[in-house]
């Protein structure tokens, strides 16, 4: 039990981030219970967000979640999304703010409140992961490039195409009428789930050819998109594919052997 415990806490730990926000939530939860007079309020927005928590880390709460659900190990922390963080220390605060007598009180409570949000979290546009829009989609313009030549005409079904690791995260955002041999839970590495496209195609130093081209052949893939940069012991044109684009470091090639 105490080792289920100690996963349940690494857990919250890291869904509190610096564990500025943590506190905060769980501070205004205990003033709201202390202060507020409406009872709903208190119980919406400070027993039972408390009682959440405290559940959170009950060993036998996460046994039964695991054991409900299939990926229940890897999806225990999603609980917290249940909770109204933001909506309680927003609330809270305000709270605490309106309750002051004076108004000189309420500006310096402002002030440290501002105060207390800027040094305790970060500027997220200053993030690796944050990049400048190069459209309307907010999507990378690559993706967008390689989905406009493969993509069927109106009235023609759908096609479907074997996309780099990289890039399948985007392209159902961008157009639904291309289908993809895996996507997502691929990328996740903890999900460890098995693909044959994927295994041919991402794992290896150096692609095997015939064994790429088995696996998409076998899943039914119109289309192979390969970085140029990427190895590969044999020329996919000579096995009878037709490289029919190359754009932003990417080949766009397509099977006319299969019946599609």
């Amino acid at each position: 039990m105490y080792g289920i415990f100690m996963e349940c806490w690494v857990a919250l730990k890291l869904y509190g981030g610096n564990g500025a926000l943590l506190l905060m939530f769980i501070a205004s939860a205990i003033y709201l219970v202390c202060v507020e007079e409406s009872l709903k309020k208190k119980i919406m927005l400070g027993i039972l967000p408390l009682i959440f928590l405290v559940g959170f880390l009950c060993p036998v709460t996460k046994i039964v979640y695991v054991a409900v659900f299939d990926d229940g190990k890897d999806t225990y922390y999603r609980l917290l999304w249940l909770v109204p963080m933001y909506m309680v220390i927003g609330y809270g605060a305000c709270k605490l703010i309106f309750s002051l007598k004076r108004s000189m009180y309420q500006r310096i409570a402002i002030v440290s409140a501002i105060a207390i949000i800027a040094v305790s979290g970060s500027l997220v546009y200053a993030s690796e992961h944050v990049k400048l829009a190069e459209n309307l989609y907010h999507i990378p313009q690559k993706v967008i490039d390689i989905c406009d030549v493969i993509s069927p005409d109106d009235g023609e079904p759908r096609v479907r195409a074997a996309f780099p690791s990289e890039l399948v995260h985007f392209v159902r955002q961008y157009d639904t009428d291309i289908l993809m041999p895996y996507g997502r839970e691929m990328v996740v590495s903890q999900w460890d789930y098995y693909n044959p496209v994927y295994e041919v195609m991402e794992k290896p130093e150096v692609i095997n050819a015939e064994a790429l081209l088995g696996a998409t052949r076998e899943t039914k893939c119109k289309y192979i998109i390969l970085s140029t940069e990427r190895k590969i012991d044999t020329d996919l044109e000579s096995m009878g594919l037709n490289l029919i684009d190359s754009l932003h470091g990417y080949n766009i090639y397509e099977d006319p052997q299969y019946d599609f």
